[in-house]
């Protein structure tokens, strides 16, 4: 069994039990936090899509940790005009365990 949802403007291949590193969702550590967006379920033979979404998938997750991914250098420069400008970028992440996915 498993399902596609989507979350912060990406898509997770998820099966119940998998750890995943999302984009930052509200809630603290060890949080209950249910995922609306699901776009396809499947159980062996039975596949369900959703036509953009499905509404009766039901997907459980549990916060494991809050946390701020590695810094990311953006460095622009344009030669021979003295123009140099250096930012530093860090993206927030929450990792969810994924407790349950029940149709109903």
């Amino acid at each position: 069994m498993y399902a596609v949802i989507r979350t912060g403007g990406k898509q997770y291949k998820i099966t119940q039990g998998d750890t995943v590193r999302v984009e930052k969702v509200l809630g603290q550590v060890g949080d209950k936090v249910e995922l609306n967006d699901v776009l396809l379920y499947a159980e062996g033979e039975k596949v369900l899509l959703g036509k953009p979404l499905l509404s009766n998938v039901k997907i459980v997750g549990e916060i494991l940790r809050q946390g701020r991914a590695k810094k990311v250098v953006v460095f622009k420069m344009k030669r021979r005009k003295g123009y140099s400008k250096k930012q530093g970028h860090r993206q927030s992440f929450t990792t969810l365990r994924i407790k349950e996915i029940s149709l109903q």
